[in-house]
């Protein structure tokens, strides 16, 4: 589409990444690997050209091999261009790829944005954000959520294990999503909150089980209960890779055991499991309003690196 010499297209391919990548962003250099392995494609990756000068850009990412893109997580606009032109530009951008990209009928896929820690400290990090915010705003989307990005370290001591809980591996799905529905009873998570809105707990955890533990190609005897010495379950911690890194994918008190501090136990024997892995790091996220967790994880040795900004579309 042209428009005012404005041109707005998606990528012919691999060949187009160079130009693709030259507004900076640190989900770059994983690109080339996502197309190769189907998280990405082509026609989900769009840019807006005048001449040759690249003014923004959009993406959806999906699972290898996914026929739908289930996050938009990356949107950018030249930063050196004038302000209402780059917001402007962002808009007609995502517009126009929204609307061949995504199915009519039903709500686009959330956007998710890593941001520094600090992001609103910095007055050109700050704007740089809130531009992407606006244009989003324009398109109907409005903030969900803001996330803690966390992250363990190996030369960070792995925490201790304590006596008071036992662990065991996870029997089967149904044992697992069994759990997942008793944790979802008072959680802060905003997602959980959320679909409890639409949903029953029950439905709620199979959800998130079929959705996301599930397609984890990491071992699920990486997976563990926490009962206490009567064998009575405490709650539990999935740790996984998802493809990019070792993760914390899920973990949890339920709602009987909660106030007792097993939460500490509960991440030990997570980053344990990950950290005799030899991996690099272990991330994690947490909602910023979930302080409970965020201190557990700071306990932990885990440290806060980035933010994560979340938008819905309703």
């Amino acid at each position: 589409m042209e428009k005012n010499d404005l041109t707005i297209r998606p990528i012919d391919g691999r060949e187009d990444l160079g130009l693709f990548s030259r507004l900076p962003y640190l989900l770059n250099e994983e690109l080339a690997d996502d197309l190769a392995v189907g998280r990405r494609r082509p026609e989900w990756m769009w840019v807006a050209l005048r001449g040759d000068r690249l003014l923004a850009r959009a993406a959806w990412w999906s699972r290898a091999g996914g026929d739908t893109p289930l996050i938009l997580d990356v949107l950018d606009m030249d930063d050196n261009a004038a302000d209402s032109d780059r917001r402007d530009i962002g808009v007609r951008l995502l517009r126009t790829a929204m609307a061949a990209t995504l199915s009519g009928g039903s709500n686009p896929p959330e956007y998710s944005r890593f941001v520094p820690p600090d992001w609103r400290e910095d007055t050109a990090t700050r704007q740089a954000v809130e531009d992407r915010m606006a244009v989003l705003e324009r398109t109907g989307a409005r903030l969900f959520v803001e996330r803690l990005r966390l992250e363990w370290r190996p030369e960070s001591p792995a925490p201790a294990p304590t006596e008071r809980l036992t662990f065991r591996p996870v029997h089967d799905a149904e044992e697992l999503v069994t759990l997942m529905t008793l944790a979802l009873d008072g959680t802060l998570d905003a997602h959980g909150r959320d679909d409890l809105t639409r949903m029953t707990t029950r439905e709620a955890a199979a959800k998130h089980y079929e959705d996301e533990i599930a397609r984890y190609t990491s071992p699920q005897d990486w997976y563990r209960i926490a009962t206490l010495p009567d064998g009575e379950p405490v709650g539990f911690v999935i740790p996984a890779h998802n493809g990019y890194n070792a993760i914390i994918a899920y973990i949890a008190v339920l709602p009987a055991h909660r106030g007792h501090g097993y939460i500490d136990d509960l991440l030990a024997e997570g980053t344990r499991i990950l950290a005799d892995q030899d991996v690099p790091r272990v991330r994690a996220s947490t909602d910023l309003g979930n302080a409970p967790m965020a201190n557990a994880f700071r306990r932990a040795g885990y440290v806060n690196f980035g933010r994560e900004i979340n938008m819905t579309w309703s």
